[in-house]
């Protein structure tokens, strides 16, 4: 028998399957699941093809799956799609047998092994999401138009404003300008307008690929892109707080803090600055590495649900 975990994002679905010696048997990775970009009904074929694909691996069936979780991106932000958000798995899984919740609760598992504490989630969007004891909280998410501060849209957001005022003289030009021409591959700055609204439409996963031109012009010493992703790391700084105000602690207790996400890969330009950032705000915070990769996270919480239904 395994546990399921599923980990989707706005820019890809990732697969494990646990054995019940915790050992990682089987991965599998698709594009988004994001229901927001790509509907329903396609959010039910990415997750149906990623589990039979992930079970081929295996030689195994639906009926080798012990407890399932799927952490689904956007889950609980409308009430009114709820119902057939859980319903997403019934095509090829009995109900019984699985659990939907936000993908925030895969990097909280993954960090801390499914015990106490608060993990940020930096990805294509931003979310901080805790548990201390029997209390639980979510702070940000709020999504791309007025929140996910700090995520690679955030950033990759901000990285075109600022080659918009590198070309038109509000800013001095670093080495982002000319990455994002040559990378982008237009002539005419202007063409730029045209590329994210027009061919791109505007799309969460492209404009969040630009973070990656973002942190690549910070490490060719782009003051500009360094000053995002620091502006970047004190947003994050500030949910991982909204969420510790929320849970409950004691005066003076440790609070553990980890991370996941695409935005930590920029490494010294992000997390050094996060820590500096949460050490200003409290010095009970301390911040750990995450045990496991979400996905990882995911299923490990399967098998928790599975413990507790049982």
């Amino acid at each position: 028998m395994y546990y399921l975990g599923v980990d989707g994002g706005g820019t890809k679905t990732a697969f494990a399957l646990l054995d019940q010696k915790r050992n990682v048997v089987a991965t599998y990775e698709l594009g988004t699941c994001y229901h927001v970009e790509v509907g329903l009904e396609g959010a039910q074929e990415v997750l149906k093809s990623g589990v039979l694909a992930l079970l081929e691996q295996v030689s195994g069936s639906i009926d080798d799956i012990a407890f399932a979780f799927f952490g689904l991106p956007a889950y609980g932000e409308d009430s009114d799609l709820i119902n057939q958000i859980d319903a997403l798995p019934s095509s090829f899984m009995s109900p019984e047998k699985y659990q939907c919740d936000n993908d925030m609760v895969n990097g909280w598992a993954a960090a801390f092994d499914c015990a106490d504490g608060i993990n940020i989630v930096a990805g294509t969007g931003s979310i901080a999401y805790g548990v201390n004891q029997m209390n639980t909280a979510r702070c940000g998410g709020w999504g791309e138009v007025f929140s996910d501060e700090g995520s690679a849209y955030w950033v990759g957001r901000k990285g075109l404003q600022v080659f918009t005022k590198m070309s038109d003289g509000r800013l001095s030009k670093g080495p982002l300008y000319d990455l994002l021409k040559s990378t982008l591959d237009f002539k005419h700055d202007l063409d730029i307008t045209a590329l994210v609204l027009c061919h791109w439409n505007s799309e969460r996963s492209k404009i969040a690929s630009v973070s990656a031109l973002v942190y690549k012009a910070a490490s060719e010493g782009d003051k500009h892109a360094i000053a995002i992703l620091e502006e970047a790391a004190n947003e994050l700084a500030e949910i991982v707080e909204g969420a510790t105000k929320s849970l409950g602690f004691s005066k003076g207790e440790l609070v553990k803090v980890s991370y996941s996400g695409g935005i930590f890969n920029a490494g010294k330009f992000v997390l050094t600055p996060f820590i500096k950032a949460l050490e200003n705000l409290s010095n009970n915070y301390k911040v750990y590495e995450p045990l496991h990769s979400p996905v990882v996270g995911a299923a490990l919480y399967a098998e928790k649900l599975a413990k507790l239904n049982s």
